[in-house]
């Protein structure tokens, strides 16, 4: 119901933005009869990019009001074209003009781009995270979970010693999770003050680089909060720093440097440091503590600095994972032909006509969401002209193995759920087929569909029918888990989690699943006809 309603009031608000525009247009042409269409062309540019700019804010009582006000001053200049109105109404616009310049310049400046040395800035202003810098004299302290900034004895800053506190990480509208996440203090101290925790007197470790302080802790071990949540803000915070940066990390796991070390390398020049782990007092002249984010898995261009995309981050991942797939791809080369010399019956060639098919791969599921008719989703593919693979990633599948996967396919099709964060693999103009189970509409277009069409994918979602769930053998046809998930989801998580997420699997229906392949299979010979086409 909730997401029904925010439909109809944005088609209703789409529909009010048409009919400004089309009243607005309709004034503009007589104020071009009556010589003062210039002046007015401004305005009306000026009141829609308004009305546009305070739609999702302010709703429809705002564009009543512009609308109002937007008439009245078209009286005014058609009946005074020449009166202290028409000045007044040019102060107006140059207000607007200026107003708009410190917009963009307010857009290129987050809180806290400016730190003066010897202070702490915290910007809390996010719903997503906290993110503070520091400048000056900055040493760590494991055993008191602290960052000290040292002032001279003689300093001249103003203002009282600080005493911030934060957890670096970035769901902290979840107060259950961020429970978990060591807190940092970040203590602004005189050199000469007394403390109840004596500031470290030296420096066991001078970096000349700045750090930036992040936890892998949280949700990690899903590999859609490793990617959402620290991954891709590690990559929006830290390139700025052209990997002239440290990272300093709290809850240090191995697994995870095994499993992002090429990643990680791509960033930073220099080794991290394992902050709880590391007795050792490091110093810093730069640090920022905790990570920026901006959406669901997902890089607004217009918010990095220097610039950057989704597809600049996509091409990051080709280059931290080339040198390890070419390993594998040797590897598995040499093996084969061990095996070939000491086998008496030699492989097959493969097929030139197999090999010139598109690659189409099922990221399977064991367990809840699982394809019930797996196989018979194979040889359906195969009969619509895919090679197919099966791909059954595990806890300890090595990343370049499934980069290396999906890097290659053209089609990637799986039941929603935290491995269809893997599309980020896949080439742009690729084929992504997401099943939609029962309840998860709304979690698989805003997880996984919008983030894979901004990548350049070509989203194709497949919303399953009551009959294609294995809920359809458990409930009542009447019963709201078939006919209203949206009414079943209203009654919490915990609910949707148990009913949908953890207790359902799909039993596709072929016929109609077939339909999707063969758009997939049109789509990719479209796309090889358009690069046969070019010239060389």
């Amino acid at each position: 119901m909730v997401h029904h309603h925010r439909a109809s009031l944005l088609l209703q608000h789409n529909n009010q933005q048409q009919q400004l525009r089309k009243q607005v247009d309709e004034e503009q042409q007589a104020e071009e009869q009556e010589g003062a269409g210039k002046t007015m062309k401004e305005l009306r540019c000026r009141i829609v990019d308004y009305a546009c700019h305070h739609r999702k804010k302010h709703g429809h009582d705002a564009l009543l009001l512009m609308l109002g006000g937007f008439a009245f001053f078209s009286c005014l200049l058609l009946l005074l074209p020449s009166s202290p109105f028409s000045a007044a109404m040019d102060e107006l616009l140059q207000l607007g003009r200026n107003n708009r310049c410190d917009q963009e310049q307010a857009r290129s400046d987050p809180p806290c781009a400016a730190v003066a040395d010897g202070t702490v800035c915290c910007d809390r202003t996010a719903e997503r995270t906290d993110v503070c810098v520091m400048r000056g004299d900055i040493r760590t302290q494991a055993k008191s979970n602290s960052l000290f900034l040292l002032r001279p004895a003689n300093s001249s800053s103003s203002g009282r010693a600080a005493d911030e506190r934060i957890r670096p990480y970035t769901r902290k509208w979840e107060s259950s999770i961020m429970s978990t996440i060591d807190e940092l203090r970040l203590r602004t101290v005189s050199e000469d003050s007394s403390s109840s925790v004596p500031t470290p007197a030296r420096c066991d470790v001078q970096h000349e680089v700045p750090a930036v302080v992040f936890s892998t802790g949280g949700y990690t071990g899903n590999v859609y909060h490793e990617f959402n949540d620290g991954i891709i803000p590690l990559y929006i915070t830290a390139r700025r720093y052209n990997k002239k940066v440290v990272f300093v990390m709290l809850e240090y796991h191995d697994w995870w440097m095994t499993k992002y070390g090429h990643i990680v390398e791509q960033l930073s020049d220099y080794p991290p440091v394992d902050f709880s782990g590391d007795n050792r007092t490091h110093c810093f002249r730069e640090a920022v503590v905790g990570l920026r984010i901006h959406d669901e898995l997902a890089i607004d261009a217009s918010r990095m600095m220097p610039p950057g995309s989704i597809a600049d981050f996509r091409q990051m991942l080709d280059d931290a994972h080339r040198g390890r797939v070419q390993v594998i791809i040797d590897e598995e080369a040499e093996a084969a032909k061990n095996s070939s010399s000491s086998n008496s019956k030699t492989k097959k060639p493969a097929d030139d006509e197999d090999e010139d098919k598109p690659r189409l791969v099922i990221v399977s599921r064991n367990g809840s969401r699982a394809i019930e008719n797996e196989a018979e989703l194979a040889r359906a593919a195969a009969g619509a002209g895919f090679r197919v693979e099966l791909l059954q990633p595990r806890p300890d599948t090595e990343l370049a193995q499934m980069y290396r996967v999906l890097n290659g396919s053209d089609v990637m099709v799986g039941v929603h759920g935290a491995a269809m964060t893997h599309f980020l693999f896949m080439r742009p103009g690729s084929v992504f087929i997401q099943v939609v189970p029962l309840g998860t509409d709304w979690a698989a277009e805003n997880y996984y569909g919008e983030p894979a069409r901004r990548l350049g994918l070509r989203y194709m979602p497949y919303k399953i029918l009551p009959a294609e769930s294995s809920l359809y053998r458990r409930y009542p046809r009447n019963d709201p888990v078939l006919t209203d998930p949206v009414a079943v989801n209203a009654k919490g998580w915990q609910v949707t989690k148990k009913v949908y997420l953890d207790g359902q699997n799909v039993r596709l229906d072929m016929p109609r699943f077939r339909r999707r392949l063969r758009e997939a299979y049109a789509h990719w010979a479209a796309q090889r006809r358009r690069q046969h086409s070019k010239p060389l």
